[in-house]
């Protein structure tokens, strides 16, 4: 079990470094807001990754079925990139009107990892072929696989609370100028991404 626990460990850093959408997002946000900003997206990427995991785990056959569900979300989550893209590229920094509360401040972050890590059908695709890999080519009992996906999701934390901490240190020594131009960069990347969404789901 402890050699399941490492392997879904090293899964979930690996999951956390493929450059994504979410991966940019948290970036930016914890450079211009602070690496608690970075955590709070994470713990919204998190949750919704532990109900991929549900899913792939027990079956999707209790979900509601939703005609066209994969242009859905293509398109909604394609629609939110490029606002948060042309955002950035027209505004340099965001002028975001956050909630003042803590708690109103922990649900918008909280909310924008979910709602990112959610509209991308490609993550759940992702756990569901994770899962179906362990069942045809392993051994793995289910104390195992839960070890497994437990442990991934912790390495999703972990990684993603990380590059938070880290990218928010980085900004004691980037210049205004420079933190313009990331915001920039990453707004170019955002509406890239989007684009991508878009010709995968409508146009291939």
């Amino acid at each position: 079990m402890m050699l399941a626990a490492l392997y879904g460990l090293l899964t979930g850093v690996a999951l956390c470094l493929t450059f994504g959408t979410v991966f940019f997002v948290l970036i930016q946000n914890s450079i211009d807001n602070g690496y608690r900003s970075g955590i709070e997206i994470a713990l919204g990427v998190v949750i919704t990754d532990a109900f991929f995991v549900f899913c792939a785990m027990f079956g999707t056959s209790f979900l509601p079925k939703i005609n066209h569900f994969d242009q859905w979300t293509g398109g909604v989550g394609a629609i939110l990139l490029l606002l948060l893209g042309t955002m950035n590229m027209v505004k340099g920094t965001p002028k975001v009107a956050y909630p003042k509360t803590k708690l109103g401040s922990f649900m918008y972050y909280f909310g924008t990892g979910a709602l990112l890590n959610a509209l991308n059908p490609i993550n759940f695709f992702s756990w569901v072929s994770i899962a179906a890999y362990l069942k045809t080519n392993t051994t793995y009992d289910f104390g195992q696989t839960a070890a497994f996906f437990g442990a991934s999701l912790l390495g999703v934390l972990l990684a993603e609370s990380a590059l938070a901490y880290y990218a928010h240190k980085l900004k004691g020594i980037l210049r205004p100028s420079t933190i313009e131009k990331v915001n920039k960069v990453s707004g170019l990347i955002f509406i890239v991404l989007a684009l991508n969404i878009l010709y995968k789901t409508f146009g291939g």
